[in-house]
């Protein structure tokens, strides 16, 4: 029931500012109990979708799902984009992160791990990867934020970002990322995306993690 209910509000055949049917009316229509029905509601409340007015009913809260651009970097701005730096250093890279960059078995990685926020909202959690012998000496490796990210350094470096290629995928969140992004039980948007240089270089690989409840991802494709 929460499914069905939760793919009309996000198609718009429930808009924003409606009310539902009373619980009989939805006990009758979808077949099942009262209490499948207040569990129901309940689920979607804490996602977001509904809210309760005291003494007039449930009905569709008006708040449309949020854009993250799809960028491979988003400027800070007041009111906007903010970065909070969660973790700065060399590490051993998973497997898949080792072979999309390129980098020998047991060698080793610079990671920068962040926490995006919109305004005052958590977002998205990234753990970016970069080659040691283009980052090692940067301002990447230090704890702190750089202005203009990584993008700006690179290009420094003789290393434009020229494409990136996204791999989407959907799981459960971890018990960090649930608490870090906010999360009511709901899975997460999972993006793996390798970052290329001229002549197809890899030269970062990111691991993108944020709510599927309350955000899209919007692309910009040229014509």
């Amino acid at each position: 029931m929460a499914a069905d209910m939760r793919a009309r509000i996000m198609a718009g055949d429930l808009a924003p500012g409606t009310r539902l049917p009373s619980t009989a009316r939805l006990v009758e229509e979808f077949g099942v109990s009262n209490t499948t029905v207040q569990k129901a509601l309940a689920v979607l409340k804490g996602e977001g979708y509904l809210t309760s007015r005291q003494g007039k009913g449930v009905y569709v809260r008006d708040r449309q799902p949020f854009q993250v651009e799809v960028s491979a970097y988003l400027p800070p701005e007041p009111g906007g984009y903010s970065y909070e730096l969660l973790e700065v250093g060399e590490v051993l890279p998973p497997p898949k992160v080792a072979e999309a960059l390129m980098v020998e078995s047991g060698g080793r990685a610079l990671l920068r791990r962040r926490l995006l926020r919109h305004g005052e909202r958590p977002v998205e959690i990234s753990w970016s990867y970069y080659p040691l012998e283009l980052a090692a000496d940067t301002e990447l490796a230090k704890p702190h934020r750089v202005r203009g990210g990584a993008p700006r350094v690179l290009a420094e470096r003789g290393h434009p970002q020229r494409s990136f290629v996204d791999a989407v995928s959907a799981r459960m969140p971890t018990t960090e990322e649930a608490d870090l992004l906010a999360l009511p039980d709901v899975p997460i948007i999972r993006q793996f995306r390798v970052i290329y240089s001229d002549h197809d270089r890899p030269i970062e690989v990111s691991i993108l993690v944020k709510g599927a409840h309350l955000y899209e991802l919007l692309y910009y494709l040229p014509v």
